[in-house]
């Protein structure tokens, strides 16, 4: 039998932005006898995963998995929901599509019926689709609340996602992780003490403290301040696919009480609205060429914030006994809500190989093949947006990742897509998003074969559903106001 191993004493995390405190909360919880400590290095304002306000449906999980209950995010992080995202004007001038999550869009999606009638507006003629997703049903209809675990309504078969205020959501993180017992040194990182390994046995504080360190993550954003001092580090540069290469933010516009978000493709660049109790959310993602005053107009005024966008990923997210997370693992822009999700997918990778004090090659090696493919999962759903005609005309032509090339062949011709490994969505929510942005479908063989009569059931078995989860969903706007109300704390 083999012997137990030491487990982990001193955990480091550099960075105090909400991917660091999370993943200190992570680390607490599975190790409650370590001792984690989060350095407050100062916070990047490019690191997009530590200013984002918002996340897939995984981070959901996730929250409930560490004690984060929904309520509290709703409640005190100003939190509102997101059941699907329109993409506006990607394949053509006046075409809309929606991508919702999950697989409540099956039913739909896997017929002759969402072929003809999959939700959106038919391609160039502005006639509105019926809807291809309860999601879809229900945005439309502006009305939704979170099911009760025993809910027998379709609402049980809805994923969704949330949206929070950032500082508002990073302040109840603190919270949650100092009542764990997670220290925090409000520092700065002075230089490393090599631990033989490759890695630091000991951290050097700007203050003249020493910080012994069994393990450390680098949450310190692009910068990558830790790994990038590790022998071997080195970076993969993904502007041959990703072509954007600046981020105007605007100031937050009036509160919006949405069940949906948009990416509009704009002569200028795409432009990213994303509603939220704190108000709307603007963005707008352009190319060098653009001019200012142009992508000032696209805007509807000065930003706020001019961001660069420098997308790529570490070649290795684990060298000796420094992992990184967030920016500092992979950087790039925030089309399709997807830098949080990536950050806590490898986060919880980590958590499923965590290593004793004594790290072995085989968990990083591991942890970086798996971890790899995540970061190549997203780079090539992001360059999905960019490789629809009216995307190459808006932003110039941009190189096809092997393997995208291939999926979109498959697409085109089969109405398939291959199976990719460590993907941030499931197989029907990459084809309803590849749906969703206008690239062309070919018709499953085995569609071809089906009986008559089976897109018709399909289309009376989705109405019937739409129906029901209409019948049980509240307006949205009403029941946040209700929860809201009730979680009002006294003379408030």
């Amino acid at each position: 039998m083999s012997e137990a191993r030491e487990p982990l004493r001193h955990i480091a995390i550099a960075g105090a932005g909400q991917v660091g405190v999370l993943a200190a909360i992570a680390l607490k919880r599975a190790l409650p006898m370590a001792e984690v400590t989060v350095i407050g290095i100062p916070l990047d304002p490019t690191a997009f995963a530590d200013h984002a306000a918002t996340a897939l449906p995984f981070t959901l999980r996730m929250h409930d998995r560490l004690g984060i209950p929904e309520e509290l995010l709703v409640t005190r992080a100003g939190g509102s929901h997101r059941l699907v995202t329109r993409y506006l004007g990607w394949s053509g001038e006046g075409d809309r599509g929606s991508f919702a999550y999950g697989a409540a869009i099956d039913p739909a999606l896997k017929t002759a019926f969402a072929r003809e009638w999959g939700g959106g507006a038919a391609r160039g003629t502005g006639v509105d689709r019926p809807a291809g997703s309860l999601a879809e049903v229900l945005a439309d209809a502006g009305r939704f609340a979170p099911p009760a675990p025993d809910d027998p309504s379709p609402l049980g078969e809805i994923e969704y996602a949330l949206r929070w205020n950032p500082p508002a959501y990073r302040d109840l993180l603190i919270a949650a992780a100092q009542q764990i017992g997670v220290r925090y040194l409000p520092d700065d990182i002075a230089g490393g003490e090599p631990d033989g390994q490759g890695g630091f046995g000991a951290l050097a504080l700007a203050s003249g403290a020493r910080l012994p360190t069994d393990l450390i993550l680098d949450c310190s954003g692009p910068a990558t301040r830790l790994l990038s001092a590790v022998p071997g580090y080195r970076r993969e540069d993904w502007s041959d696919f990703l072509p954007l290469r600046t981020l105007m933010v605007a100031p937050p516009r009036e509160p919006v009480a949405a069940l949906e978000d948009r990416f509009s493709l704009r002569a200028e660049g795409w432009l990213g609205e994303m509603a939220g109790r704190d108000g709307l959310r603007v963005s707008l993602g352009v190319t060098h060429t653009v001019a200012e005053d142009a992508a000032q107009r696209a805007l509807g005024g000065e930003p706020q914030i001019v961001l660069p966008a420098a997308p790529g990923c570490a070649g290795q997210a684990w060298l000796g006994n420094v992992v990184a997370l967030g920016d500092a693992a992979a950087t790039f822009e925030p089309l399709g809500f997807l830098n949080l999700d990536l950050a806590h997918r490898q986060l919880d990778l980590l958590l499923e190989l965590l290593p004793g004090r004594d790290i072995r090659p085989g968990e990083r090696r591991e942890f970086n093949r798996r971890a790899a493919l995540m970061a190549v999962a997203v780079r090539d759903t992001l360059a999905t947006h960019y490789a629809t005609p009216r995307a190459r005309a808006v932003f110039g032509p941009a190189q096809l990742p092997d393997g995208l090339a291939i999926a979109l062949d498959q697409f085109a011709r089969r109405g398939r897509l291959p199976f990719q490994e460590e993907a941030p969505f499931l197989g029907e929510e990459r084809q309803a998003l590849l749906a969703a942005l206008g690239h062309p479908q070919g018709t499953p063989p085995q569609s071809r074969a089906g009986q008559e009569g089976v897109a018709r059931a399909a289309q009376q078995e989705f109405a019937e559903k739409a129906e029901a989860a209409l019948a049980a969903a509240p307006p949205y706007r009403e029941w946040l106001l209700r929860v809201l109300e009730v979680n009002r704390a006294p003379g408030g």
